[in-house]
């Protein structure tokens, strides 16, 4: 599905989905034009009347080499999730995501858009099946139910094509909603790396260094090096 048809469906999508009013953006792009542009999202996604379209519209001002993706953020509508991924992913610039403080639900997956997912050390991430509400009889849920699942695997395919693994393991995850801390993000392969973690080596570490440097020393003296 091309780009502009997830745009399409997310302003379908934002239709028929009734939010209260306000004022403010949840995404803010800065140095459109420079050598590093920053791209903030900042609040639920696809909330408060701006739409996954006014995101692709101004992501595709950028002109910069690098783009760094900040996200803090609960979620939001998942087809504008979509977009915004697919958006990101097709960009000439290379990407940077970095989690501030919170990449939960769509936001998870928006994330994975980065050739390199960041995560602050007190940040979380979180992923779950997609959601939604339907009102009729038994043919209407039933059409819902099997969106969700679709939904549900295009998801997990972009956790997997970011992690490894397989879409029905990343759907069992999702299934019970998990939680992940940083270190549990990277140890999973959704981050790549803990930003700002000074923690030294524990002292079984840095005995274990000091072995292997030990033996690689012995090593060379063999060799002659």
């Amino acid at each position: 599905m091309n780009l502009d048809r997830l745009v399409a469906l997310a302003e379908q999508g934002r239709r028929m989905v009734h939010r209260p009013q306000a004022t403010g953006d949840w995404y803010r792009i800065n140095n459109v034009d420079s050598d590093r542009a920053e791209v903030f999202i900042y609040d639920a996604i696809g909330d408060w009347g701006v739409s996954a379209g006014n995101f692709v519209r101004d992501l595709r001002s950028i002109t910069s080499n690098t783009i760094d993706l900040h996200i803090n953020s609960p979620g939001g509508l998942v087809f504008d999730g979509v977009a915004i991924y697919t958006a990101l992913k097709n960009h000439n610039a290379s990407v940077t995501s970095y989690v501030d403080g919170i990449a939960a639900s769509a936001a998870s997956f928006v994330a994975m858009a980065g050739n390199e997912v960041i995560v602050e050390k007190p940040a979380k991430m979180m992923i779950h099946d997609a959601q939604g509400m339907t009102f009729g009889g038994p043919a209407e849920h039933r059409e819902m139910t099997n969106l969700l699942d679709e939904l549900s695997d295009t998801i997990a395919e972009i956790y997997a094509d970011k992690a490894g693994g397989s879409t029905e393991t990343w759907r069992a995850a999702m299934s019970k909603t998990t939680w992940y801390s940083a270190t549990k993000a990277v140890e999973a392969g959704l981050a790549d790396r803990v930003a700002n973690d000074n923690k030294k080596a524990a002292p079984e570490d840095l005995r274990s260094q000091q072995i292997r440097a030990r033996a690689h020393a012995r090593v060379a003296l063999r060799r002659g090096v």
